[in-house]
């Protein structure tokens, strides 16, 4: 089918939301021969490369503030996962309840090194990368790229370690039918401006400081003029007052050049590499 024309509704409070949830199917996780993107929620991605499964920063359930959505599945209901990727600390990204619930299904865990060590201490074999570092799951070739969200080195109650931006990371995936990009939660830092132009970015666009803000977001869509923007990290923590949860992909759209590429899909929508949503 074609990506839902209301995929955008309003919250009770005003706040932008998607307009329904596509319950995630266990067929969802067999072989194919395409390459398919879907949006979980909060900044989670779920994604198959012709049978190859892997997810970002699932928050699938027990999150610490209240939520607009009931996730579009549940880690009870994921039969398999090859991989699991995870940018950075804040419990938005690691779910600890999430990956401990997801152990018995998923074949590997990848994140920063300092994130890695958290990882097993939750008894999850997790494996540290650094800013650079190319690692494979199945046929995807895999690269963490650099990100700036060291937030808590401004606030007195995380002093007790200094927090490094190589903490924090983005993906950048090459599979057989194109090239995703997750940047992660960052400040727009220069580097992020002259990559290779990717076809789909994983694209957080809060207006917040210690994100990319809503300028910063728009100068880096623009400067990938032809790659598919999925919007995420808006419309899911009930918290219209809070710049970091609250983005309307209208306003996006508004902004960047080609705004037919972004691609505000529902929670478990599906979009296939080369611009449809399936």
């Amino acid at each position: 089918m074609e990506q839902m024309k209301q995929s955008i509704r309003k919250s009770a409070k005003g706040q932008a939301m998607p307009a329904a949830v596509c319950p995630i199917r266990p067929q969802a996780f067999a072989p194919c021969d395409d390459t398919t993107v879907r949006w979980l929620g909060s900044a989670g991605a779920f994604i198959n490369s012709r049978g190859t499964t892997l997810m970002i920063d699932p928050l699938l359930e027990g999150y610490d503030m209240p939520v607009l959505f009931e996730s579009p599945i549940l880690p009870a209901d994921v039969p398999s996962l090859d991989a699991l990727l995870i940018t950075h600390i804040d419990n938005d990204h690691f779910s600890r309840a999430t990956c401990r619930d997801l152990r018995g299904v998923c074949k590997a865990w990848h994140a920063t090194g300092y994130v890695a060590e958290e990882m097993r201490a939750e008894g999850l074999p997790a494996t540290g990368h650094a800013i650079g570092e190319r690692f494979r799951v199945g046929d995807l070739c895999v690269t963490l790229t650099p990100a700036d969200h060291d937030w808590q080195n401004d606030f007195e109650a995380y002093s007790f370690r200094h927090w490094a931006k190589e903490d924090c990371c983005g993906f950048w995936i090459e599979t057989a039918d194109g090239t995703i990009w997750a940047p992660g939660d960052s400040r727009l830092m220069e580097e992020q401006l002259h990559m290779p132009e990717p076809d789909v970015i994983l694209f957080d666009f809060s207006d917040n400081a210690y994100h990319i803000t809503l300028d910063g977001a728009v100068r880096l869509a623009n400067a990938y003029p032809r790659a598919a923007l999925i919007p995420i990290h808006w419309g899911t923590v009930d918290a219209p007052d809070m710049d970091t949860f609250n983005g309307d992909p209208d306003v996006l759209r508004a902004r960047v050049t080609d705004p037919g590429r972004v691609h505000a899909l529902c929670p478990g929508e599906a979009f296939k590499l080369g611009g449809l949503a399936i």
